[in-house]
C-alpha cells in the first residue's frame, strides 16, 4: 500500500481580512512615521532644502485653513439665501413654538437651514423683544439651535471617508458634539417643561444685575475673513427677522444686500390720522373739518453707495444665488479639507508628531489627572470666543481626530468647551441690545449658557457618565463599516425626524402624544433589552436572548448594505465615463482573487472557481499559501 494521501483542506470563505493590522484596537492613535531621512542625515542643502519646504508647507497650511473658514461663511450665506425665508415662516407660527417639542425641533430645523446657530438665535432674541414670543417659549428654540449647529462639522467628517479608519475617528469625533446635545436635550427640556429652572434662575440673576447696555463681543475672524467674502456676497439678515416679526412687505424683499451705504432722513410732517387716539401726544393734534391732523416724524431713506461683491447687479432670484454659492462653497470645502488633510499628514511626522500628541493627549501626573479635561473645556471656550463660531472651532478640530492628532477622549472636552464659548459671544452680543431688549436678549443668552454647563455636568465630571463617547465610537465603528449609513444618519436625525415631529405638532398635541409616546416606549424597551443581552443575557426569557427572532433586515444593516451596493453600483455602471476601468475594477473585486490596497472585506474561495483540469493544482497551491500565511499572521483583523 502506498502513503494514505493527507486530506485536502480548502480556504473558508472568509469575510475577514487575511491580512494584519498594524494596531489591534482601531480607535489607539495611529503612529505617523517619518518615511525621509532624519535630520542627522542630511547635508547642510538637504537642511536648508527641508526648512524651507517646512515653511512654505506651513503658509500653505494658514492658505488653506483661511480658505475652509471663508468657505464655511460663505456656506452659511448660501443657506439662508435658499432657506432663509422658509425659516422666517416657521418661527412667524406662534401657536406651534408654544408648544415645547415643536419649539425644539424648529430650533434644530432653522438652525441648518441657515447654518448658523448665531442667526436663530438672533431671530428668537428679536421675536421675543418684539413681543411675539415670550422667554419661556424660547427656551426650546433655544436648546434645538444647539444642537442644529452640531451639522456642519458631521459634513466636514464625510470628506475624510476615503480611508476607513480615519473615517471612524473623524466621523465619532464630529458626532460626540450630536449625542451630547440630543441627550441633554432628552434629559434637560422634559426638566425645564416640568420646573421652569433654567427660566427662574436667569430670571433671577437678571432681576439682580444693574443692567446697561454695553459694546459688541469682539469680532476677530470676521475681521480677516471679510475682505473675502463681502467680494463675493452680502446678505441683509434683517430681512429674516422681519418676516420672522410679520413684516408683509419684507417676504418681497431680497436678502442680497444691494446698497452699502445708506442715508435716513428724519422730518417732522402734518399728516393725518384716523382718530385722536392715533396722534402722538394731546397737544401735537388738531380738527379740521372731518380730518384729525398730527405732527409726526418721517423718515426717508436714501441709497448712496452700491455693494462691491459678485452678485450685486445680477438679476437672479435669491434661490438661484443660494444654489450658486452652495456648489460653489461645498466645492471649496472639500477641496480646502482633503488638502489640509494631507499636508497635516506631511508635517506631523516623526519627532513633530510625538510631541504634538504628547501635549494634547497626555493628563496631568496623578492626582490632578481629572483636571486636563477642564483645562481642554477652557482651551475649546477660548478658541470659540477667538473665532467667534463653535461650527469653525469643531469643524477644524474634526480632521486632526480623523488622523490621530487628537484622541475623541480629548476631542469631547473640547467640543464641550465650544459649546460654553458660543454662549459667551451671545451673552456679550445680547450686552449690546438697546436698553428696552436687553434684559429679555440677555436672558435667553444665560439660558443657552446654563443649558449647556448643565449638560456638561450630567455628561462629563463621573468617567461612566461619558456616554456620548461610547456612543460615538459605535456609531463611528459601524460608519466605517457601512460608509453609507453617514449620509443616512445625518438626513435622518437632522432633516426627516424634525421634519417628522414637526408635521406631527401642526397636527395637534394629542396626535404628538399619541404617536410619539408609543415610539418612545418602544425605543427604551428595545435599548434595555440590548443592554440585557450584552450584560446578563441569562435573566431573559430565550427567545430574547438574541434578535433572531425578527426578520434580518431589523436587526441587521447587511440586507440594506446589499440594496445600497446594488443600487450604487447600478448608477456607477451608467453614470461611469469610462466603462472599461468599472468592468475592469468590479471583476477584480468579483472573481480573480487579487488583493486590493485598502480595506479588504472580502476573499473568494478559488477553489469554487477552477476548471475540473487545474482544480487538484490549484488546491495544492492555495494550501501551501493557506499554511504560509497562518504562520506569518496568526491573528486576523479588518484592516
Amino acid at each position: 500500500g502506498g502513503t494514505p494521501k493527507e486530506p485536502v483542506i480548502l480556504p473558508a470563505y472568509s469575510t475577514v481580512a487575511l491580512i494584519e493590522d498594524t494596531a489591534d484596537d482601531p480607535w489607539a492613535l495611529p503612529e505617523l512615521q517619518s518615511t525621509g531621512l532624519k535630520w542627522s542625515e542630511l547635508d547642510t542643502k538637504g537642511k536648508i532644502l527641508r526648512v524651507l519646504i517646512s515653511i512654505a508647507k506651513f503658509f500653505l497650511l494658514l492658505g488653506f485653513l483661511y480658505m475652509f473658514v471663508c468657505s464655511l461663511d460663505i456656506l452659511s450665506s448660501a443657506f439662508q439665501l435658499v432657506g432663509g425665508k422658509a425659516a422666517g415662516d416657521i418661527f412667524q407660527d406662534n401657536a406651534i413654538l408654544s408648544n415645547p417639542v415643536a419649539g425644539l425641533v424648529i430650533g434644530v430645523l432653522v438652525t441648518v437651514m441657515v447654518q448658523s446657530s448665531s442667526t436663530s438665535s438672533s431671530i428668537v432674541v428679536s421675536m421675543v423683544s418684539s413681543g411675539l414670543l415670550d422667554v419661556q417659549s424660547a427656551i426650546p428654540v433655544i436648546m434645538g439651535a444647539n444642537i442644529g449647529t452640531s451639522v456642519t462639522n458631521t459634513i466636514v467628517a464625510m470628506m475624510q471617508a476615503g480611508d476607513r479608519n480615519e473615517f471612524r475617528r473623524a466621523f465619532a469625533g464630529a458626532t460626540v458634539h450630536d449625542f451630547f446635545n440630543w441627550l441633554s436635550v432628552l434629559v434637560l427640556l422634559p426638566l425645564e417643561v416640568a420646573t421652569g429652572y433654567l427660566f427662574r434662575l436667569t430670571q433671577l440673576l437678571i432681576d439682580s444685575f444693574n443692567l446697561e447696555t454695553g459694546e459688541d463681543a469682539p469680532d476677530l475672524l470676521k475681521v480677516i475673513t471679510d475682505p473675502l467674502t463681502k467680494i463675493i456676497i452680502q446678505l441683509d439678515k434683517s430681512v429674516i427677522n422681519e418676516i420672522a416679526t410679520g413684516d408683509l412687505a419684507a417676504r418681497n424683499k431680497s436678502l442680497i444686500k444691494i446698497w452699502c451705504k445708506t442715508f435716513t432722513n428724519m422730518t417732522e410732517m402734518n399728516v393725518t390720522v384716523p382718530g385722536i387716539d392715533n396722534c402722538t401726544s394731546p397737544s401735537l393734534c388738531w380738527t379740521d373739518g372731518n380730518l384729525t391732523w398730527t405732527l409726526k416724524n418721517i423718515s426717508e431713506k436714501f441709497n448712496l453707495e452700491k455693494c462691491n461683491h459678485i452678485f450685486v447687479n445680477s438679476n437672479l432670484p435669491d434661490l438661484a444665488v443660494g444654489l450658486i454659492l452652495l456648489a460653489l462653497s461645498l466645492f471649496v470645502l472639500c477641496t480646502c479639507l482633503i488638502l489640509i488633510v494631507k499636508l497635516l499628514n506631511s508635517m506631523l511626522k516623526g519627532q513633530v508628531a510625538v510631541v504634538i500628541k504628547k501635549i494634547l493627549n497626555t493628563d496631568f501626573p496623578f492626582p490632578f489627572a481629572w483636571v486636563t479635561g477642564y483645562i481642554a473645556m477652557v482651551v475649546g471656550a477660548g478658541m470659540t470666543f477667538i473665532v467667534q463660531s463653535s461650527s469653525v472651532f469643531t469643524s477644524a478640530i474634526t480632521p486632526l481626530v480623523g488622523i490621530g492628532v487628537i484622541s475623541i477622549e480629548r476631542a469631547y472636552p473640547l467640543t464641550l468647551g465650544s459649546n460654553i464659548g458660543t454662549t459667551t459671544t451671545a451673552i456679550l452680543a445680547a450686552m449690546a441690545s438697546p436698553g428696552e431688549t436687553l434684559g429679555n436678549s440677555l436672558q435667553i443668552a444665560l439660558c443657552h449658557f446654563f443649558f449647556n454647563i448643565s449638560g456638561i455636568l450630567l455628561w462629563y465630571p463621573i468617567p461612566i457618565t461619558r456616554v456620548p463617547i461610547r456612543l460615538a465610537k459605535t456609531l463611528g465603528d459601524r460608519t466605517a463599516k457601512y460608509r453609507w449609513f453617514a449620509v443616512m444618519y445625518l438626513v435622518l436625525c437632522f432633516l426627516i425626524l424634525p421634519l417628522t415631529v414637526f408635521g406631527l405638532s401642526v397636527a395637534g398635541w394629542q396626535v404628538l402624544v399619541g404617536v410619539g409616546v408609543p415610539v418612545i416606549v418602544i425605543f427604551l424597551v428595545a435599548i434595555f433589552i440590548n443592554v440585557m443581552q450584552s450584560k446578563w443575557p441569562q435573566y431573559l426569557p430565550k427567545v430574547l436572548q438574541t434578535w433572531d427572532f425578527l426578520p434580518l433586515w431589523m436587526h441587521s444593516l447587511k440586507p440594506w448594505d446589499r440594496i445600497v451596493t446594488s443600487v450604487m453600483a447600478f448608477c456607477g455602471a451608467r453614470v461611469c465615463c469610462c466603462c472599461k476601468c468599472c468592468k475592469k475594477n468590479s471583476s477584480e473585486e468579483e472573481g480573480t482573487g487579487e488583493k486590493k490596497t485598502g480595506s479588504l472585506e472580502m476573499y473568494d474561495n478559488p477553489a469554487l472557481e477552477c476548471s475540473p483540469e487545474t482544480c487538484e493544482d490549484s488546491q495544492d497551491d492555495t494550501l501551501k499559501n493557506t499554511e504560509q500565511t497562518s504562520q506569518t499572521t496568526p491573528k486576523t483583523t479588518n484592516l
